[in-house]
């Protein structure tokens, strides 16, 4: 078997300047599939479509691939890029590497050879004092790069045979590619080798190739010149006809300035004419391209119909997944499109959003009321346009068939869900009064010198909500009265909806000039992408699955998530509890609304009224009301025919289904709440005042209530007008949040040229820090007042 892999490989058809060397571990099944936009001939116009990549050119520059002290290579990151690209390739992908590293090498070879011969001469001479200098020596590079290849390549051999993956060593110059039949040659050589599943590694020859000339790096469109390895990998790249080509840096992509200048930002995208808008920094500290001639190179391949990529492939916290990111078409480094979207990036939508977010939270609170009411009014007057919209989306989703009832009933619209949306934005108008600017407490810190704790904006929020477009008036609604900035990204079931409520919202907006301070993400951009935003957005609130809770949660590293993840609700009903109050509040917890973060999900029942009227009561009216009971561990021991075992006790249903256990006593009921539930709702039914006190204190969940249904912890119940969601973290805002979960605070210190020295042990100032009286505003009636 050995003997045939070995006649394959010593078979491949080979031109005669081009040096091929070929290691197979192993062959696989050849590949029939072509990406849509290679068979096209364009490139692919968005970065969700490079996971449609078949043949994939890698690129590592010579700062990826050397050490920071260009004498060897950096294998740690060279080991990183290996295992990316056998497991792409491992997938049924192409995947061809265009390499440095063979000068640095050799380089290291070289002198490690020359100054231990250095040392054998010193030693030999050492009686006529000879040889005495011992500093290292200056190399040529073509030497280097001759004495350098072969252990290259025998440490990328290594390295793959690890992942039982072929690879073989292809060496090129200028002419390989300027002569016909040489550029044929190669072609059907590197053809073959991605045929037979084999990763060809590619470098210059660079023991022979000529040194550059100046300014010939491009030459029309059919004729790039090789001078360096990013004009290597493009020619190739084109030639191959590859999908996409990715070339690793050692830096993060490409700047509208020099990177590390004050003003200098990330090019998401970059489009061919938009060259003129930047300018270019220092080259890498080795090798012979800069960021120029990358781009260049970039724009030469993305006319030639490949896709391209230029990212960091030495920042260790990336190196390890930056490949398979991009390929997956994550916001990786800069990708390099010839279409350009009609609106602005969501980068632009979130600056814009900023500075107008700004000035609004400078208006006057009368004229941030004034914009919430007339969105409520504009929810009435365009009903019938927003109706309409929405009944396109509810057609399209129920032709899809992919959402749930549950699903489609959020989605859904009417005259009456308008109606009490409105309601709830005026009572938002009349508590927005005396939200920001707050004064919460004053502190006379020294003579003339005063300390205020004032309530302000938080910036920028990035709210994401699924198949729910009320959500849209509501959440703008608090931004706006918390003077905030918002990034609103909707599912994409609601998008008309969410197109005619958004249009809404900025022509309330416009009334007082901050039209931009909401904004609304329709473009392909991931959750996960928006999420890394973390130096443009503030906080994130998510609105809907716990999945989506969940990934976001994952995904926002760097940029707080204010939510719940699940709502494991809990009702504990006392050896004392009052019959009627029991049915109803279980009955209202578990029925009214299944689906709701705020339902019940596990009953627990306390031992002495298990086989009481009580109890049967209980489950006749879950029965008549279709619920599927689950038991418990140690309720299902009391039964001799059991309804089926949980199997979790830490289980959200959503749906008729609940748990049912037992327990001893109210301590046991916290104890399992602890344990088991999700801090988000939790509740005690009992007659008993001192036990029903205990357990509102003891129980540490964002909201306890005693004789009262889970389905209360809700902001609009709670008089907040409407809420962004229910948090269940530590700190900050819990529970639901409504205006004030919206806010933080900032320290104002009004002096009169005191500086810390006055207060110093030689100073001529004490501190005072006399706490003084702050005048609250009057409470407001939550109520909602339209104006006729």
């Amino acid at each position: 078997m050995l003997l045939q892999r070995l006649s394959l490989c010593a078979g491949l058809p080979l031109g005669p300047r081009t040096r091929s060397t070929i290691i197979c571990p192993r062959l696989a099944k050849p590949l029939t599939q072509v990406s849509l936009a290679r068979a096209n001939g364009n490139s692919f116009a968005h970065r969700g479509e490079l996971r449609q990549a078949k043949r994939i050119v890698v690129k590592l520059g010579s700062a990826v691939v050397t050490r920071g002290d260009e004498c060897g290579l950096a294998l740690g990151r060279l080991a990183s890029v290996v295992e990316q690209v056998a497991m792409l390739q491992n997938q049924g992908r192409e995947m061809m590497i265009v390499t440095s590293g063979a000068v640095a090498f050799g380089k290291q070879r070289l002198r490690h050879e020359i100054l231990l011969s250095q040392s054998v001469r010193q030693a030999l001479h050492s009686g006529q004092n000879q040889l005495k200098d011992m500093s290292a020596p200056v190399l040529e590079a073509r030497a280097c790069a001759a004495a350098g290849q072969s252990g290259l390549m025998a440490l990328y051999e290594a390295m793959f045979t690890q992942y039982s993956t072929c690879t073989a060593q292809v060496l090129v110059t200028n002419l390989d590619f300027h002569d016909d039949q040489k550029r044929q040659n190669l072609n059907s050589t590197l053809q073959e080798l991605l045929r037979m599943n084999i990763v060809p590694i590619i470098n210059t020859n660079d023991a022979v190739v000529p040194p550059p000339e100046p300014n010939s790096d491009l030459q029309g469109v059919n004729v790039i010149s090789i001078k360096d390895n990013d004009s290597l990998a493009a020619r190739l790249a084109v030639e191959m006809k590859a999908d996409l080509l990715i070339a690793l840096s050692d830096v993060e992509g490409l700047y509208d300035s020099p990177p590390g200048s004050d003003d200098a930002k990330l090019i998401d995208i970059f489009y061919p004419g938009d060259q003129q808008s930047i300018t270019y920094g220092t080259k890498s500290r080795v090798g012979l391209g800069g960021m120029e001639a990358k781009v260049k190179a970039a724009l030469w391949a993305l006319q030639g119909g490949t896709s391209v990529v230029i990212a960091n492939g030495t920042h260790p916290k990336v190196t390890g997944h930056v490949i398979t990111d991009i390929v997956e078409g994550k916001k990786v480094g800069t990708f390099f499109s010839e279409v350009k979207p009609a609106g602005p990036t969501v980068e632009q939508q979130t600056e814009m959003a900023r500075d107008s977010g700004r000035t609004l939270a400078a208006l006057h609170p009368d004229q941030r009321g004034a914009i919430i009411c007339h969105l409520a009014d504009l929810l009435v007057e365009k009903k019938q346009e927003i109706l309409a919209a929405n009944k396109t989306d509810m057609d399209l989703a129920a032709n899809a068939g992919q959402l749930s009832s549950a699903l489609l009933n959020r989605l859904s619209l009417s005259p009456a869900k308008l109606n009490s949306l409105a309601i709830g934005l005026r009572q938002i108008a009349v508590a927005s009064q005396d939200s920001v600017g707050r004064v919460l407490r004053r502190t006379r810190v020294a003579h003339n010198l005063e300390l205020e704790q004032i309530t302000v904006p938080i910036g920028v929020l990035l709210v994401i909500f699924e198949a729910r477009p009320d959500c849209l008036p509501q959440v703008s609604a608090l931004a706006i009265a918390s003077g905030n900035a918002l990034l609103a990204k909707g599912g994409k079931e609601a998008a008309n909806t969410n197109r005619v409520l958004h249009e809404l919202t900025q022509e309330a907006l416009d009334i007082h000039g901050v039209k931009e301070a909401v904004q609304l993400v329709s473009t392909r951009e991931e959750v996960e992408d928006l999420c890394r935003l973390d130096k443009m957005i503030d906080l994130i609130i998510p609105r809907g699955s716990s999945e989506l809770v969940r990934n976001i949660q994952r995904a926002a590293k760097s940029i707080p998530v204010l939510g719940h993840s699940e709502g494991i609700c809990h009702i504990y009903v006392d050896s004392e509890a009052a019959i009627d109050k029991v049915i109803k509040i279980v009955r209202d917890s578990k029925c009214d609304y299944p689906a709701a973060c705020n339902a019940m999900e596990t009953l627990l029942v306390h031992r002495d009224i298990l086989r009481t009227t009580l109890f049967d009561q209980i489950i006749d009216m879950l029965r008549t009301e279709r619920v599927k009971i689950h038991a418990g561990p140690r309720f299902a021991s009391y039964l001799t025919f059991s309804p089926s075992e949980v199997k979790s006790l830490r289980t959200e249903y959503g749906d008729l289904e609940c748990c049912i256990e037992v327990v001893d006593s109210m301590q046991e009921a916290i104890d399992h709440i602890h344990r088991y539930g999700s801090s988000h709702t939790d509740v005690i039914v009992t007659e008993n005042e001192d036990t029903a006190e205990q357990f509102l204190q003891q129980l540490d969940s964002a909201c306890v209530f005693w004789n009262a249904s889970s389905r209360f912890a809700d902001g609009y119940r709670f008089g907040l007008g409407a809420e962004v969601g229910i948090s269940t973290a530590r700190i900050h805002a819990r529970g639901p949040v409504g205006l004030e979960g919206l806010l933080t605070t900032k320290w104002v210190l009004r002096g009169d040229g005191h500086t810390a020295a006055d207060f110093s042990e030689h100073g001529t100032l004490k501190y005072l820090h006399e706490n003084l009286p702050v005048t609250q505003p009057q409470p407001r009636q939550m109520t909602a007042q339209r104006e006729d």
